[in-house]
């Protein structure tokens, strides 16, 4: 049960012209590599559910996803948030626009939100 938010993300040229090119700088469990270079997003499961049914095993898993974009300038990281976006919505419905932030000690700009996405088994 994996959302394939990486994959989706690297056949977008818009996302990999920010994110990439090569390995695309968008790291899953929420964790990206110390000292990785910037903007780059994470991403982590923070809910989901099978979709049940009364006769026979489920065959899609609902998957909420929480993305969270960091950057040096607050620019940088709206323009990945937004190439994110622009490349999962025709595959999962974005249900949650988080905060802005400002990291007090790194000085680095953070934008969230949240993804539904259904994945068949």
């Amino acid at each position: 049960m994996k959302a394939p938010i990486y994959e989706v993300c690297a056949a977008d040229p818009a996302v990999v012209a920010m994110l990439g090119p090569g390995l695309l700088r968008l790291y899953s469990f929420g964790e990206a590599p110390e000292k990785v270079a910037k903007p780059y997003a994470v991403w982590q499961l923070v809910n989901g559910s099978p979709e049940n049914y009364l006769a026979g095993r489920p065959d899609a898993d609902g998957l909420t996803l929480q993305v969270d974009v960091y950057g040096t300038t607050a620019d940088s990281v709206r323009q990945v948030r937004d190439a994110i976006r622009d490349a999962i919505e025709l595959r999962a419905y974005v249900t949650r626009w988080g905060a802005e932030a400002r990291d007090p000690t790194t000085k680095n700009y953070r934008t969230s939100f949240d993804v539904d996405w259904i994945v068949q088994r």
